[in-house]
């Protein structure tokens, strides 16, 4: 026969089940906020053997041409909304005007589709040095293979 013990003192454990609550509130926020950061154009573009561009502190522009001669920009409101080569020219030059007042340099580059005519990507050129772009980088994924 075992005696029990009276404990004058309080038993103290900590309630978890509010912690889960947060937990499974945290995990819809992540569930329906995921889908929304992936913006942008599905652009499949060729590979090739290049060494990354340093990471600098600016969101470089972008301009991408898609499968059907489409071009956008990444710096507007809605970048997944082709514009209007018009509208196109008038936003770069405006943005490197803006960032030449503060004294910064930033990257501009064309990023097209590998299946998009080769002109179509120059015209991209071409736009962006009448904006007033001195030097334009391509992007590429880096090749799979050796």
């Amino acid at each position: 026969m075992r005696r029990q013990r009276k404990s004058s003192g309080v038993l103290a454990e900590i309630n978890v089940v509010p912690y889960i609550d947060v937990m499974l509130v945290l995990l819809v926020i992540f569930m329906i906020t995921t889908p929304l950061l992936t913006q942008g154009v599905k652009i499949d573009m060729p590979q090739a053997k290049a060494k990354s561009l340093a990471n600098e502190s600016q969101i470089p522009i972008v301009v991408s041409v898609d499968k059907k001669q489409n071009y956008y920009l990444n710096i507007v409101e809605k970048p997944d909304i082709p514009l209007p080569v018009g509208k196109l020219v008038t936003r770069v030059a405006a943005e490197l005007a803006v960032d030449k007042e503060q004294g910064k340099h930033r990257q501009v580059l064309v990023k097209g589709d590998k299946s998009v005519d080769y002109g179509t990507v120059v015209l991209a050129m071409v736009m962006l040095q009448q904006a007033g772009v001195d030097e334009v980088g391509l992007m590429t994924e880096q090749s799979h293979n050796g």
